[in-house]
């Protein structure tokens, strides 16, 4: 049953990101509200999965030159906020560890303002601290499940936002296109970053106001206790 279970599950959450993927979101698209609650309910390794089959799947349907990021970030949030949820900090703090370190390792780095990567630098920050909360969204009593969701949520979404970072400056993907420095610096990355904090805002509430009883509705109709890999 619990086999059968996580095929239906991987299948559900691929499907789902493709349907959210294919309308134009805000900056990256609406399948970052869905990447908290898929890595709780499944964990990091169901959740993988599940992350990258709907987002090759997506991306096989609607095409972008940009494919590579999402089809990377995505899982990797998932990721983070499964092991999150299993209060697997030292994963997720390498995972976030070696993306942050080459990107100040990298010289754009460290030339480019250090305001634009203060959400990376917080939610590396709070890897640990939620980590040991993690558990909660498992619990009962509200306002700490609240707390916890609302946590996982951020730094999970962060994840996905470190990765696209890590992808385009360390991993070179902004010299595969051409970009400048000047390009980059003022065309994509400043103006993203702002608007990667609007979106982090955004996430924060569609959390709350969705993202609550979605994950409670799911506990109770899959009786989870935790992480389902």
């Amino acid at each position: 049953m619990q086999k059968s279970q996580s095929v239906a599950l991987t299948a559900t959450f691929a499907a789902l990101h493709v349907v959210l993927f294919l309308p134009e979101g805000p900056w990256r698209s609406f399948v970052i509200y869905l990447l908290p609650i898929e890595g709780i309910v499944l964990g990091p390794r169901i959740g993988f999965s599940s992350a990258l089959l709907g987002s090759v799947i997506a991306r096989l349907i609607k095409p972008s030159e940009w494919w590579m990021f999402g089809i990377v970030a995505e899982p990797l949030g998932v990721v983070t906020a499964g092991l999150l949820a299993k209060q697997r900090w030292k994963e997720a703090t390498a995972i976030y560890g070696v993306m942050l370190g080459a990107y100040f390792i990298h010289p754009y780095g460290r030339m480019l303002p250090l305001w634009t990567v203060l959400d990376l630098l917080i939610a590396f920050a709070l890897i640990f601290p939620v980590s040991r909360i993690g558990k909660w969204v498992w619990e009962e009593r509200i306002h700490r499940f609240m707390l916890a969701l609302i946590l996982v949520a951020f730094v999970s979404t962060v994840a996905d936002s470190m990765t696209r970072v890590f992808l385009l400056v360390p991993a070179g993907i902004y010299s595969f296109f051409g970009f400048s420095y000047e390009f980059l610096a003022y065309t994509w990355f400043i103006p993203g970053a702002a608007a990667s904090y609007i979106e982090d805002l955004l996430v924060v509430v569609v959390t709350f106001v969705v993202g609550v009883p979605l994950l409670i509705s799911l506990r109770k109709a899959l009786h989870l206790t935790q992480p389902m890999s």
